[in-house]
């Protein structure tokens, strides 16, 4: 399922507890997530989808975020630059 490529998700189980998260795309029940600088791109976490909240889902506008949702590779600075982008606007 690709619907979820590009959704912004924060993790609510591990080490990671509450930090801001990318979907990048989905292998089974797993989220591949990635935020550019903890986690790169190039090996995102895969994280159940039940530990995680999601928090924008297509609604944030930002050329990193298109670039997933039309299949395309990203960057770990545009990640990084997308969700702070989204922190900035004010998404917790």
């Amino acid at each position: 399922m690709q619907a979820c490529r590009g959704w912004i998700v924060r993790s609510t189980a591990g080490r990671d507890r509450d930090t801001l998260l990318c979907v990048l795309g989905q292998e089974g029940e797993c989220l591949l997530l990635a935020d550019g600088k903890r986690r790169k791109a190039v090996s995102p976490k895969r994280k159940k989808a039940g530990h995680v909240d999601m928090v924008c889902r297509g609604t944030f506008q930002h050329p990193a975020i298109r670039k997933l949702e039309d299949g395309l590779t990203v960057s770990d600075s545009e990640l990084r630059r997308a969700l702070g982008a989204f922190r900035h606007q004010g998404g917790k």
